[in-house]
């Protein structure tokens, strides 16, 4: 079974103005310093690393001499804010956008940075945003996710006599997979647990492991299995696949699916760190 999946969620952008390209602005915050430095403005998307963004730039300010603001939005706000940011004056330098789709939303404002020192240390320049001959996204981190299991559950269940499959390496295909999780579901009690998998968090705004994370997936084979060029072509070829995976995450969970309308991402965590589940999708940050 794979447990994770390697994507790029999220590009780092420089503000653009309607003039000219913008290094910095000039309010009492972010304003060309007096030495002629610059400064930067930088909105920060992950509320989780902003003492690491805040440490880059107090070391950066030592070395360079020039003034970094670190502003960080709060969690589920970052296009509100960047919205609100980007009217002011004093817009943000450095900003990011979640891929290609919100390129979309906001390439009036991303600079080219085909020519940027940046740009050039990439490994592998195909995975930044770009369009026509421009680069206007620069991906800074790489994530993974997919399903990640408690080892000593699935080893729990692999010694049971009738169980569907000896080994993880035996679950490498969907069929198999619901063949474990259906048996294992059945078995619970046994096992120890209230369900295979975490609870489906469908509260608002916690519904982006499905909106996002397992919806890229049948969107991305079908880019590439139809060599898809523009957005209007997508006709969901595997929406399939999708209802399938989705419908086992469903009917072998923790709880009920009248409940999962009330879940959030933080009791499905819980469930899973607590052993009450074998199973989650989530990303390595989990």
């Amino acid at each position: 079974m794979v447990k994770l999946k390697k994507v790029v969620s999220i590009a780092l952008s420089v503000i653009m103005s309607t003039v000219v390209l913008t290094g910095c602005t000039s309010s009492s915050d972010n304003k060309a310093s007096d030495d002629g430095k610059g400064s930067v403005y930088y909105l920060n998307f992950k509320p989780e690393s902003e003492s690491q963004w805040k440490k880059i730039a107090e070391d950066y300010e030592k070395e360079t001499g020039v003034n970094v603001k670190i502003v960080t939005a709060a969690s589920g706000t970052y296009e509100q804010t960047l919205k609100s940011e980007v009217e002011k004056k004093d817009a943000p330098t450095l900003f990011q956008i979640n891929g290609p789709v919100g390129y979309e939303s906001w390439k009036e404002y991303c600079a080219d940075l085909k020519d940027t020192e940046l740009y050039s240390h990439l490994l592998n320049q195909d995975m930044a945003i770009k369009d026509g001959d421009g680069v206007y996204g620069i991906p800074y981190v790489e994530e993974g996710y997919g399903i990640i299991y408690n080892q000593a559950i699935m080893d729990k269940y692999f010694a049971l006599d009738a169980a569907k499959a000896k080994s993880i390496d035996e679950i490498n295909n969907f069929d198999k997979l619901k063949e474990v999780a259906e048996d294992m579901q059945s078995k619970k009690d046994e096992l120890g647990i209230d369900g295979v998998f975490a609870s489906t968090s469908l509260t608002p705004g916690e519904d982006w492991r499905w909106q996002t994370h397992l919806a890229n997936l049948p969107i991305y084979y079908e880019y590439k299995d139809k060599d898809v060029k523009n957005l209007d072509e997508i006709d969901f070829t595997y929406s399939d696949n999708f209802k399938n995976i989705f419908d086992l995450y469903i009917n072998n969970s923790t709880c009920e699916p009248t409940l999962l309308g009330s879940k959030t991402v933080s009791d499905s965590m819980a469930e899973f760190a607590l052993g009450k589940a074998a199973m989650v999708q989530n990303g390595n940050w989990g």
